[in-house]
């Protein structure tokens, strides 16, 4: 059970957007809350309304300021984040108590290593592990997405063990390949598109992330389970299919 009100901070970001912060840190409580926010904004959907943006630990509201403004202007014409945030408060009140709901897991195949993962040892080394520890400790947990962030698709997800969480790299790369699997501090995460980056880059996956035939567009989303599966260079070249993995 989640208490949406609980320690919620509602203040403006912009003339069209609001911040819902709901806690500090990084937790599986606090992603329970953003998640049933962003649930209860989506199904009541207010005059103006245009989008929500799950993050760690907030919840950001766009909106049209004038379309916000015009559906209230019989009431007093009430100043558009201020009407917002009372709307927001108001289905708060009306929804104190919100069950959670169950995770998707997804699968993952991913090649370690070599080519495809160029800092795996540096990664193994900074830690006095081998790299085929570096892989078992990898792989033997599932991963909560807690955001799709920095590029459509990217999976910012929680739940890597300390023994190998590993600090970004000092100069950043100028290209990361698409599907590379990489560790920062300790987070990880899987570069959807060919992008500069800083993270320790340890495996591939063949698997897409980013789907912009389909909607949603995005393999992966807020909430969803991530289990690493470790697979060959053969396999990886086999090009197999995400749905071999589900």
């Amino acid at each position: 059970m989640v208490n949406l009100k609980e320690n919620v901070q509602i203040r403006p970001l912009s003339d069209s957007a609001l911040v819902i912060h709901v806690g500090e840190g990084i937790s599986e409580a606090i992603h329970n809350k953003v998640k049933n926010i962003l649930n209860l904004l989506e199904r009541n959907p207010f005059e103006g309304f245009i989008e929500v943006v799950p993050a760690y630990n907030n919840v950001t509201v766009y909106y049209n300021p004038i379309g916000v403004y015009f559906s209230n202007i019989e009431k007093g014409g009430e100043m558009p984040y201020e009407k917002v945030k009372a709307t927001i408060l108001s289905l708060m009140n009306q929804s104190h108590i919100v069950e959670t709901t169950k995770e998707r897991v997804v699968k993952i195949p991913v090649v370690y290593g070599g080519e495809m993962g160029p800092d795996l040892e540096f990664v193994a080394s900074y830690h006095g592990l081998t790299p085929n520890e570096v892989i078992k400790i990898h792989s033997s947990v599932e991963y909560l997405v807690y955001m799709i962030g920095f590029a459509p698709g990217f999976p910012f997800m929680g739940g890597m063990d300390s023994q190998i969480a590993t600090p970004r790299k000092e100069t950043p790369r100028l290209s990361i390949t698409p599907g590379s699997v990489g560790i920062a501090g300790n987070q990880t995460g899987i570069y959807p598109l060919e992008t500069p980056g800083g993270w320790q880059i340890i495996g591939r996956t063949p698997s897409r992330l980013f789907l912009p035939e389909q909607s949603p567009p995005t393999l992966l989303q807020p909430g969803d389970r991530i289990q690493f599966v470790p697979i060959s260079l053969e396999e990886y070249k086999s090009d197999w299919e995400m749905e071999t993995w589900a």
